[in-house]
């Protein structure tokens, strides 16, 4: 039976009746019922009318209110009308005589936070605070910035090294340093990440070091994940960093889940996960917010919208505001930083964090920076898009000189030291490449392992079969991989 609710409104009866015909056709199969009290339409009585399932129905389902809200006279104002109120399940919602579509697209943009300008001075009247300055002090500033000059180095030498065919595949944070590191250097160790895979730099400003980084990426005995994934595939327990999946936007209602169970436990921490504007695309993007805000999880969103999902332009995407609109949609708090701006990435995580844990509801962030490498060593984004818009994001927007400025107008930075830090970071990187090389493979048995106590019949027979194929044609394989 489908419900149709009305009014007692006198009204309403004589409309009907004059209309269609209603009242006389109550006894060609329709009933009438009442809804008990807490039924969740109100909290008195509310009628109902059923028909059967072979008719058509005809109204609105929620169009009834409580009674001592109705308007009984069919002359009425349209002022007295648009006063009513219907009481709907969560929240009142007022009515109106007028038809009025919300809008689709707003020709005023959200505007964008920001708080160093392209020269990297401080901007006069900026809400980064005197607070906020003490906070980001000569040793925060320049670790965040050492991380993103040693980011640089990093992207450009394993680049290099998956291009001489000793890696298999590399992602670079060209162009986006800022995100990652400001972002935490605002957090806490004990806030969990769920992170996408443009996001080394919150594992470098955590503390892991250039060899484990090294050691994931070739995949040797010393790899977390034995191995077992692809690289840059990167994951730490011990510093509340989950391992990167490859699947476009999973983590995220994960995330929902994750910072669920925080707030079960009780706990004064956060989630904060990352995702890239193509992973707004997905369905996961919209269960999790959805789901992060029915729930009130102390989650932090952050989209990286650097312009390029692979070679997929935002404007392919999405006809929408970029993605900080799509928070108030799920009645979540957003906002939209200036990704090259890592005093503004920071101070706005900052906040963010504070509103999570102390209001209990999550946050969405959306970064506006620019991807300058491409999406993968598997990509060529000049076949895409024009040269001339990677050169201009490349030096006239480049968060890492625009924070450097900051810092050596502080007097906490010299060419020297900049020298220094990029040379002994080099070396570094290649040593730990060289000893990543010589460390042993994991034992082919690893691949089998840690999922089940006692392997199941189809892991064991999958064994049997893959050593077989190897003893009959072992040149197909690796010969440093032990059997």
């Amino acid at each position: 039976m489908v419900p149709l609710w009305f009014t007692r409104s006198g009204t309403i009866a004589r409309y009907l009746k004059r209309k269609v015909g209603l009242v006389q056709g109550l006894d060609q199969g329709l009933s009438i019922c009442s809804r008990s009290p807490g039924g969740g339409f109100g909290n008195i009585a509310t009628p109902c009318l059923f028909r059967s399932p072979d008719t058509f129905l005809i109204g609105h389902r929620f169009k009834s209110t409580k009674p001592a809200n109705q308007v009984d006279d069919v002359n009425s104002s349209d002022d007295e009308i648009n006063s009513q109120v219907l009481d709907f399940p969560g929240a009142n919602v007022s009515y109106t005589t007028e038809m009025r579509f919300l809008a689709g697209l707003n020709q005023n943009r959200v505007p964008c936070y920001r708080v160093l300008d392209d020269n990297g001075d401080l901007i006069v009247g900026s809400d980064f605070n005197q607070i906020d300055h003490d906070q980001v002090n000569e040793e925060i500033a320049v670790k965040m910035y050492s991380n993103m000059a040693t980011l640089q180095v990093m992207d450009t030498i394993f680049y290099e090294a998956q291009r001489q065919g000793r890696i298999s595949f590399y992602v670079t944070s060209t162009g986006e340093e800022a995100v990652g590191i400001a972002s935490a250097a605002a957090l806490r160790e004990e806030d969990v990440v769920l992170p996408q895979y443009r996001e080394p730099g919150v594992l470098l400003w955590r503390g892991f070091t250039i060899q484990e980084f090294a050691n994931q990426l070739f995949g040797n005995n010393a790899d977390y994940g034995k191995g077992r994934q692809m690289p840059i595939h990167y994951g730490s327990n011990k510093l509340n960093y989950f391992t990167i999946s490859s699947p476009v936007a999973t983590q995220l209602p994960q995330a929902a889940g994750v910072a669920y169970a925080l707030k079960m436990d009780k706990k004064d921490a956060c989630v904060v996960t990352y995702t890239g504007d193509g992973g707004t695309s997905e369905g996961d993007f919209h269960a999790a917010l959805n789901f992060a805000a029915v729930m009130e999880a102390p989650v932090i969103f952050i989209c990286r919208n650097n312009g390029w999902a692979i070679s997929t332009h935002i404007r392919e995407q999405f006809r929408s505001d970029g993605i900080v609109v799509k928070g108030q949609a799920y009645g979540i708090q957003a906002i939209r930083v200036d990704g090259n701006d890592a005093l503004a990435v920071y101070s706005a995580i900052q906040r963010a964090r504070q509103i999570a844990i102390t209001e209990q509801t999550p946050v969405l962030i959306e970064a506006l920076t620019y991807r300058v490498g491409h999406h993968s060593t598997s990509d060529d984004s000049t076949k895409y898009r024009p040269l001339k818009e990677i050169e201009y994001w490349k030096r006239a927007r480049n968060p890492v000189n625009r924070f450097r400025k900051w810092i050596e107008a502080n007097g906490w930075w010299s060419v020297k030291e900049e020298s220094e830090l990029r040379s002994s970071m080099r070396k570094q990187i290649l040593g730990a490449i060289q000893e990543a090389e010589k460390t042993e493979m994991p034992p082919l048995k690893e691949l089998f392992a840690d999922v089940y106590h006692v392997p199941p019949g189809n892991l064991i027979e999958q064994d049997k079969q893959l050593r077989e194929t190897i003893n009959k044609h072992p040149e197909d394989y690796p010969s440093n991989v032990p059997l």
